[in-house]
């Protein structure tokens, strides 16, 4: 046992240098950080700069076409309006072309109970004569009572009417009654405190 011991030894002197370790591989060294001048760049700085395109041309413009001229609407009825006062009444007309048809408030003169009052109403379209039957009028008449309605709404007719038919008709207004086409000023008297009425007094039965 002895003589084996010596006889490896003799054989690890006897190895060539060659054969001693080999130096281990040492490991990568870890990527050192980049100064802060080399830190990265922006997007914009690495991308590669586009080719400049050559300038299009502008595409011809199309030719204008003539504009067509719209057609003129045309103009709707004729219609006149009027006012007409009488005391606290006060009435507004509006005459167009129809059928000889009169309404007071929406109501025909034709329903009318009160007689009288439907011919004061009435009065401008019958001296109108024919032409009376060719138009149609509407009247809103408010306040007062219904003489002083009926009134109102006889001078603003005659008013509308004199308007849509011209001076002729104006004319035969004027000769037949001047309140036709005047408003009439006329107010009823204030009562007094020493009467009945404006003008009546209280009477006594003794001396």
């Amino acid at each position: 046992m002895a003589e084996e011991k010596k006889e490896k030894q003799k054989e690890r002197k006897e190895r060539p240098k060659a054969e001693e370790r080999k130096p281990e591989a040492k490991a990568p060294e870890a990527h050192a950080p980049k100064p802060a001048h080399e830190a990265a760049k922006p997007a914009h700085a690495e991308a590669p700069k586009h080719e400049a395109k050559p300038a299009e041309k502008p595409a011809p413009k199309a030719e204008a076409k003539p504009e067509k001229k719209r057609a003129k609407k045309a103009k709707g009825a004729k219609v006149e309006l009027a006012r007409g006062k009488r005391k606290t009444s006060v009435a507004r007309a509006a005459v167009k072309e129809g059928h000889g048809r009169i309404r007071v408030n929406s109501m025909l003169t034709s329903a009318m109970p009160n007689r009288f009052l439907r011919e004061m109403i009435e009065e401008p379209l019958r001296l109108a004569g024919p032409e009376g039957n060719k138009v149609d009028v509407e009247v809103k008449v408010n306040g007062g009572g219904e003489s002083g309605q009926a009134q109102a709404s006889r001078t603003a007719i005659a008013r509308a009417l004199s308007q849509y038919f011209g001076e002729g008709l104006k004319k035969s207004y004027e000769e037949a009654d001047k309140y036709l086409l005047d408003e009439d000023p006329r107010r009823v008297e204030p009562k007094k405190y020493k009467g009945r009425k404006a003008r009546a007094r209280f009477q006594k039965s003794y001396r």
